[in-house]
């Protein structure tokens, strides 16, 4: 058989030189903060406006406007509590002589002397110019956390006059130290020990 040429099993013809394909440019990423900024401070305003602000560490204490005047009371229905120089806290009633008292036992003592008399106990706080502040207000603390026990047992009596659960009618008062407070303590032997450290 002549000739013979192939059919087509011989290498397949080169192409042109091969060349690399160029990478696509990746697009810049830009991101407007103008509304950011605008909601940051619209955020920044609403808060500014809705939060409390702190308040002053100070205790608030409001005086009835008639303080400096005499107002006559009943000596069997006054209870006074002494805070002295030292801290140490000391009771009377009436003209009583006065009573040390311990820090541990004036929740309960409150609470008892206002239900013997109820809602006509008056309870007047005197403290030395001289006296802790740490330990008057501890005082003062005692006295509010009585007055949860003072309330529920006068709840449960009845007004005679209106007939409805009695309704608690607290009266308290400050005082100023007199020489006569400390005459009272220094006869109850007051100057002989220290109860600065009972809180």
């Amino acid at each position: 058989m002549a000739g013979g040429g192939s059919l087509g099993g011989g290498p397949k013809p080169k192409r042109g030189k091969s060349k690399k394909r160029k990478q696509a440019k990746r697009l810049g990423f830009h991101l407007d903060m103008t509304p950011l900024v605008d909601i940051t401070f619209l955020l920044l305003t609403f808060f500014m406006f809705t939060t409390t602000l702190t308040q002053p560490t100070i205790m608030d204490m409001k005086m009835p406007p008639e303080a400096k005047e005499d107002v006559p009371v009943k000596e069997s229905e006054l209870m006074t509590l002494l805070i002295g120089e030292d801290g140490g806290l000391w009771y009377y009633q009436a003209k009583e002589d006065a009573q040390k008292l311990p820090m541990s036992d004036l929740r309960a003592t409150a609470v008892t002397k206002n239900l013997e008399i109820k809602n006509r106990l008056i309870t007047v706080l005197k403290s030395h110019p001289k006296a802790p502040y740490g330990k008057v207000v501890n005082v003062l603390d005692e006295l509010n956390l009585a007055e949860q026990s003072i309330i529920k047992e006068i709840s449960n009596d009845t007004d005679p006059e209106t007939g409805l659960p009695m309704q608690r009618k607290r009266k308290f008062t400050l005082s100023e130290w007199t020489e006569d407070d400390q005459k009272k303590i220094d006869e109850a032997g007051g100057g002989e020990s220290s109860d600065g450290g009972d809180s």
